[in-house]
């Protein structure tokens, strides 16, 4: 009896055992089924976050940068993005369960943010610029005077920062906040933002050599946090050893930042070979120099020569000329005239660039634009080279350590291998130039708009923000959009056919050439800057030596002016902003700087219009970067033949 009753006990146990399994499993399904789109989705934002960390909790792609400062990447709240992105709801949802409605976001995204303000509770400041260059400076005080009101209203409050992957953008502006506002070393803001924002070894996180040098300008702009907007005209740029095909554009910002604008490109007429000679490369060169530069190139061992060893850092620091004059000792006449064989065997020359018509840009942001491209077979080209790279006149002229007054004229200077890659990247292709330097000075008070003086708005004052771009998306924002390295079709129809044709150029008239880009063992430092001189169309000089024009506003300066090169220009600008920042007088620390009293001098935020700039179009006009391109400045557009 009793045996019977625990048989019967077992097989209730079993029948119950069987039904608790068949409804788990039947559960799990349906689960599955449910969950399906989303574990895909999962996957798919860990492959797009890549070497960027992701929060343990949150399962999102964002980090705590310090407890008040939060960095993610930009949410979508629509399809197929959220795919692939941080779900806007999931980012809301997480931030209203750890901080309440103590959070803020500071966006970055001149292409949109993907979602209304509205999805945020319409707490959102927008401060959008193109993604993978620095911001326009004149922002820098107001995005950091509006983070720093923000955070000490309330204690407890943080700052969500965003871009496309926040990474670039969101973390310029991260470490400019640390810098300027808490007061951190450079090296030690940075070194916080990688730790916490990418995974081990996995690179740095902010990269790009544009953005680095905005932090480095944000921590000399922090001692006295002023900053004066002025409008720069490009004289001169010069290029040692210039491959052929090479294409050198002029930009700077317009519409606030959001786009950047084609000022010039310049045209073989505009350049003179001072020395070498720039020669055509085949399309067979053009290869074997890519193939080098991947490290495919033939070996010296075939021919009984030495193999190539792989440089050392010092070698590695050095680029073009540089490495070339390592073992070259001084007085040896026969290493020189080695050094020259080797450079023309590169088909290279040393050229100056002049434009043909003045070229003035409304802000001190100035960014150089290059690609080269080599000719092929069935009416195409090969890009084999793509590099940019952004400066500021205003720090370029010392004007943080001058008390604002920077100096009127410089000339700014780089290699190759510190320029901006593609896209954010190190890629640049075959190298296009040893070094290039850009010859600028600062149009006068009565040559243009009057200077703008922009301070950071003292805490509690209300900061204005930038207008924000369409949050559907915008597109056409810079002129290089979509560039690349690889083969593209000849001549664009919207380019001049002789920009970026590979052929050599010889000057026109029979009289020597003032040498004025030098090489070893003819007097002078390659590296040096005292023999970059900038002339006129005429020959003549028009700017003094950096450094030694002491004052920026209301001094004779420079021994030239603009007007004997060119029309007289009369630039308009629409001046508005905080009182506090319209009415000008000292920093907080007690310093400085220039009123409404100096001649030629306002304050306040600027703006100012391309209509009036030389040969310029009103902006309404001018809605994208690609309106901006040549072209813009009532030139006929000419088809290549």
């Amino acid at each position: 009896m009793v045996c019977m009753r625990q048989a019967e006990a077992e097989q209730l146990v079993i029948q119950h055992s069987l039904y608790d399994a068949l409804y788990r499993t039947a559960l799990y399904s349906s689960t599955l089924r449910c969950s399906n789109r989303p574990r895909h989705a999962s996957l798919l934002r860990q492959i797009v976050a890549g070497p960027r960390a992701r929060h343990p909790e949150a399962g999102l792609d964002l980090c705590y940068v310090t407890d008040n400062i939060i960095a993610t990447s930009g949410p979508s709240g629509t399809y197929p993005q959220r795919y692939y992105r941080n779900p806007l709801d999931s980012l809301v949802k997480f931030l209203d369960y750890k901080h309440g409605e103590d959070w803020a976001i500071w966006e970055f995204r001149a292409e949109g943010t993907g979602y209304p303000d509205s999805e945020v509770y319409n707490r959102v400041y927008h401060y959008p610029f193109p993604d993978h260059h620095p911001p326009p400076f004149a922002l820098i005080p107001n995005i950091m005077a509006s983070m720093r009101n923000w955070l000490h209203e309330k204690e407890g409050r943080v700052v969500v920062v965003h871009c496309k992957a926040g990474k670039g953008r969101s973390g310029t502006a991260s470490c400019s906040y640390l810098i300027s506002e808490e007061g951190w070393p450079v090296d030690k803001a940075l070194q916080r933002f990688t730790q916490r924002r990418m995974r081990p070894n996995m690179g740095k996180g902010v990269s790009i050599p544009s953005q680095l040098r905005w932090i480095g300008y944000v921590d000399r702009w922090k001692h006295n946090k002023l900053y004066v907007e002025r409008q720069i005209e490009v004289l001169e740029i010069h290029c040692w050893a210039l491959r052929d095909g090479v294409k050198i554009q002029v930009e700077g910002f317009v519409k606030d930042g959001k786009i950047i604008k084609n000022f010039h490109t310049f045209t073989r007429e505009e350049r003179e070979v001072v020395r070498g000679e720039v020669k055509t490369t085949t399309m067979s060169q053009a290869v074997q120099e890519v193939m080098y530069k991947n490290g495919l190139g033939r070996s010296n061992s075939k021919k009984g020569g030495p193999k190539p060893q792989a440089p050392t850092p010092d070698e590695q620091t050095g680029t073009g000329d540089q490495a070339l004059e390592k073992d070259v000792a001084i007085g040896d006449v026969s290493a020189v005239k080695q050094l020259d064989s080797t450079k023309e065997d590169m088909q290279t020359g040393d050229v100056v660039f002049r434009p043909s018509r003045r070229v003035v840009l409304p802000t001190n942001d100035i960014n150089i634009d290059i690609e080269r491209r080599n000719k092929a077979a069935f009416d195409l080209t090969m890009v084999t080279a793509v590099a940019h790279v952004w400066f500021n006149a205003y720090f370029e002229g010392n004007g943080p350590e001058q008390n604002g007054v920077a100096d009127e004229s410089g000339v700014f200077e780089i290699g190759w291998d510190a320029m901006d890659g593609i896209k954010g990247s190190s890629r640049r292709g075959t190298q296009a130039f040893e070094k290039i330097a850009i010859v600028w000075r600062a149009l006068k008070p009565n040559e243009g708009e009057t200077n703008v003086v922009i301070t950071e708005p003292k805490e509690g004052e209300e900061v204005e923000q930038a207008s924000p771009a369409d949050w559907t998306g915008e597109t056409d924002i810079t002129p290089s959009e979509g560039k690349d390295l690889g083969l593209r079709t000849s001549s664009p129809t919207t380019s001049n056919t002789n920009i970026s044709k590979a052929s050599s150029i010889k000057e026109a008239f029979n009289s020597k050439p003032q040498q004025i880009i030098t090489v070893p063992g003819r007097g002078s430092q390659d590296s040096s800057r005292d023999d970059v001189k900038p002339h006129g169309p005429n020959g003549e000089t028009v700017v003094q030596k950096p450094g030694i024009i002491s004052s920026m506003l209301g001094s004779s300066g420079g021994s030239g002016n603009a007007n004997e090169s060119g029309p007289k220009t009369n630039l308009s600008s629409q001046v508005d902003g905080p009182a506090h920042c319209r009415a000008g007088g000292a920093t907080e620390d007690g310093a400085s700087f220039p009123t409404n009293s100096v001649e030629g001098t306002v304050t306040g935020k600027q703006h100012v219009s391309t209509d009036e700039l030389p040969d310029g179009k009103a902006e309404d006009h001018l809605e994208t970067a690609k309106e901006h391109a040549l072209g813009h400045l009532g030139k006929k557009k000419q088809l290549s033949s």
